[in-house]
């Protein structure tokens, strides 16, 4: 099963989105409906919203008032959290029942308002964001829901920001004028539940491209999936991508610390359905003495490639790892240098698909940068 995150502020339009979605197949869970749901006559939750906030929220056959009960609720930050106190543990357990009486091979799309507000952007495999500009959701919300304009303005205000929307999108779909193409932004969901499913890596040709400033924010979405689904273990971003200017394979690689290698092999499955699927155990190429063993994984999303190196903390690779980037970072000729040398590997060697044969071509420059990454440590240790 591939758990997809959708939100997006209020008048966004991303119920459209889940429309769209649910078109080509997926299995949409709605929290606006389940919440709902837990607000029906005879419910427990309305019990607690009528004794939270009175009478007056019901209407006259018993139903919740939903404009009476909005009101109040988003009047102030203290009785929008008395609300989420009733409504956000009932909704929790609904969402999670309804997504266990899903297909196994199912793509679960959780329409979820407050994703952002309740960072849960790690728990799922990929989060889609669907944007409009404030103007356009307050109009949509006036005109098109028949919404007071005041409160309108306070649910939007209440909500998080884009900037704070933008820092968990894996995929951001503007919806401020016509509607986006999910084409292919399905055909992405439809391969990265398959590699899941069967526990399959995305692969790609090593063409080296240069800097991307989208690296960064990428990486550390990533990695809280990596560190939730490692049981809260510390998640390095690494290797060339994480080296602000330099050319690189458009790959992501992280170092996660373990204590020992039994640990590595006791996260395997863990990480496998997080969509890190393992590879298998390998040996690092030794730049001295010490432990270089290590256990891979990799991304099973065809839309943004992975390397995960499990490594033992403090061990010879995992040290390695740290001070040739961070050496990468301090240095500009040698970063230069080795942006020139991967450019022109990746030219020749673009139909190797499994960039054995590049990363052998790299091995003559990488032995001599051993003795400069020596210096370069000795240099901060003194």
């Amino acid at each position: 099963m591939l758990r997809v995150g959708l939100t997006g502020g209020i008048g966004s339009g991303k119920s459209t989105i889940a429309r769209l979605l649910a078109g080509n197949g997926a299995v949409v869970i709605d929290a606006d409906k389940l919440a709902r749901e837990v607000l029906e006559p005879g419910t427990d939750g309305l019990k607690e919203v009528v004794k939270a906030f009175g009478e007056d929220v019901l209407n006259g056959d018993g139903t919740l008032n939903r404009a009476a009960l909005a009101g109040k609720a988003f009047a102030s930050e203290e009785a929008r959290q008395t609300l989420n106190g009733i409504t956000h543990p009932r909704i929790g357990a609904l969402t999670g029942q309804r997504m266990a009486e899903a297909p196994e091979d199912a793509i679960v799309v959780h329409d979820i308002p407050l994703l952002v507000e309740r960072d849960m952007a790690a728990a799922y495999h990929l989060v889609i964001v669907v944007y409009a500009d404030a103007e356009t959701r307050l109009g949509r919300l006036v005109s098109s829901r028949g919404m007071d304009r005041q409160d309108a303005e306070n649910r939007i205000a209440a909500q998080a920001t884009d900037e704070q929307r933008r820092a968990v999108a894996d995929v951001w779909l503007d919806n401020s004028g016509e509607v986006p193409d999910v084409t292919g932004l399905w055909d992405r969901l439809v391969g990265f539940e398959k590699n899941v499913r069967t526990q399959s890596y995305a692969s790609g040709s090593p063409i080296v491209v240069p800097y991307d400033g989208r690296w960064p924010a990428q990486a550390r979405r990533v990695a809280r999936r990596i560190s939730l689904a490692a049981g809260g273990r510390y998640v390095e971003h690494i290797g060339s991508t994480a080296v602000p200017g330099l050319a690189a394979k458009d790959v992501l690689d992280f170092q996660l610390a373990v204590e020992d290698m039994e640990t590595a092999d006791s996260l395997r499955d863990t990480l496998g359905q997080a969509g890190f699927p393992y590879v298998g155990p390998y040996v690092d190429t030794p730049r001295g003495e010490g432990d270089w063993s290590k256990r891979l994984h990799a991304g099973a999303d065809p839309g943004r490639r992975v390397n995960l190196h499990l490594r033992v903390e403090g061990a010879a690779n995992w040290r390695w790892a740290v001070d040739f980037r961070d050496w990468l970072r301090h240095d500009a000729a040698a970063r230069e240098e080795y942006a020139e040398l991967k450019l022109k590997l990746s030219q020749r060697f673009a139909a190797d698909s499994g960039a054995f044969a590049y990363g052998e071509a790299k091995e003559p420059w990488m032995e001599t940068a051993v003795a400069r990454v020596e210096a370069y440590r000795g240099g901060q240790e003194s």
